[in-house]
């Protein structure tokens, strides 16, 4: 009974009237209409154009704005343990086991508007492991959280040990992070060199299968194991983006060159010193990550941070996103960011899609969300007020068609407001 329920409830056709939409393929629409069935957006457009279906629940938003999901595409929420050291290189070692969909960080990011997010391993060493993309949907399983986009390109689909799907990213560090106190890698040129010789392992491995796959099925011998190997040759195929932590210019530089060497499907992540090889940044089509706030005493790669590094970067071509790299910046501040970002210099249309559909795209999930388009998810936060205005507030978070966060209630909104120190698991 409680399932079906539940289908009942998720099948309910919701009418949000009133609001200033805030579509971001498209210009802002005064007193809009936006209509959610089955999940998904049945239809956006001003009042006078979108009928309201009989029995369809009707949310009266007049003064409100709705925009789209945000899209943290740099966290570390779900309460696990994300820096490992079984070595200097772990490729296969996954996020996904260490994350709980229960822990109170999950809605502190939604209290912040968050609907989708890179969980990411940390940057202690040079490759820590493979990402996850996450939609923040309420449940206690993290495998119905997760956004794959099918069978990888470089182990084939029909090997014995392959995963089914790709369902995230790979995080690599440049910098000082991945340099550990008295062992290896001890400075930026053995970082690099560590990283090639991972990513040259990846192409033989990719070409062990390639020559696999092309031999005749009858014909076939076994290939031997190799967890590390296989996921280093999702890698270098493509089928897993690289994130690298990158602050200075010339970590920067060095991991185009890595790009363009392998051919490795690059974001820069951090990006704090981009400004200053804005245009290689553009030439190579390589997207940048940025959290602009951050703790500038950190970390040597931090003390050129400046408000406006992605309105330079923007300005010279390069697609920009947002980030907050919770905990380094809590995921409540994410919208915030862009507000500090306009501040610097970026256009207020391109800091809302640097939070929503820039994000999405470089995920691969722009089909199905980022931004407020018929057939799309039902991704969607209801502000207070304009988007970027410092007194503007979350007060409503909405994945998939179903609430996530109510600011009107009273149990919901201390993950808005409080501290840490929340209950560890959901309420209630």
């Amino acid at each position: 009974m409680l399932a079906l329920l539940a289908i009942a409830a998720h099948a309910a056709t919701h009418a949000f009237v009133g609001a200033t939409l805030h579509p971001v393929d498209q210009a802002p629409v005064p007193d809009g209409v936006l209509l959610v069935s089955d999940g998904r957006i049945a239809a956006v457009g001003a009042r006078s154009s979108v009928d309201i279906p009989v029995g369809a629940e009707v949310h009266d938003l007049s003064g409100r704005h709705v925009i789209p999901g945000l899209i943290d595409l740099h966290s570390h929420i779900g309460g696990g343990r994300l820096h490992e050291a079984l070595g200097v290189t772990m490729p296969a070692v996954a996020a996904v086991d260490a994350i709980d969909p229960t822990h109170a960080s999950i809605q502190r990011a939604q209290a912040g508007g968050i609907t989708t997010a890179n969980i990411m391993p940390g940057s202690g060493k040079l490759m820590g492991g493979q990402t996850a993309y996450i939609a923040l949907r309420d449940t206690a399983v993290v495998d119905e959280m997760l956004l794959c986009s099918g069978p990888a390109r470089g182990v084939p689909a029909d090997a014995p040990q392959r995963r089914a799907q790709v369902c995230g990213g790979v995080k690599m560090a440049a910098g000082t992070n991945p340099q550990g106190p008295g062992g290896d890698p001890r400075s930026r040129m053995g970082a690099a060199f560590l990283q090639r010789k991972a990513l040259q392992q990846g192409r033989e491995r990719l070409t062990a299968w390639t020559r696999w796959a092309e031999t005749p099925e009858q014909k076939r011998e076994p290939m031997a194991p190799d967890l590390d190997g296989d996921a280093l040759a999702d890698i270098v195929s493509g089928a897993r983006t690289v994130h690298l932590h990158a602050h200075r210019a010339d970590d920067i530089v060095t991991g185009l060159r890595l790009r363009e060497e392998f051919g490795i499907d690059l974001v820069l992540q951090h990006g704090s010193e981009g400004f200053k090889v804005a245009d290689r940044i553009a030439a190579a089509g390589v997207p940048v990550a940025i959290n602009v706030l951050d703790t500038p005493g950190g970390k040597e790669e931090t003390l050129e941070r400046r408000l406006d590094n992605p309105a330079l970067l923007h300005a010279a071509g390069v697609e920009v996103a947002l980030i907050t790299d919770d905990p380094v910046q809590d995921s409540r501040l994410l919208l915030r960011t862009g507000g500090l970002a306009v501040r610097g210099g970026l256009p207020e249309d391109i800091a809302l899609r640097a939070l929503t559909l820039t994000p999405a795209g470089i995920m691969g999930i722009d089909a199905d969300t980022g931004s407020l388009q018929t057939g799309k998810e039902a991704d969607l936060v209801v502000l207070s007020g304009p988007p970027f205005s410092a007194w503007t507030l979350v007060e409503q978070t909405w994945v998939d068609g179903e609430q996530v966060f109510d600011r009107a209630d009273p149990a919901q909104v201390r993950f808005a407001t409080g501290g840490d120190a929340v209950p560890s698991e959901r309420q209630p």
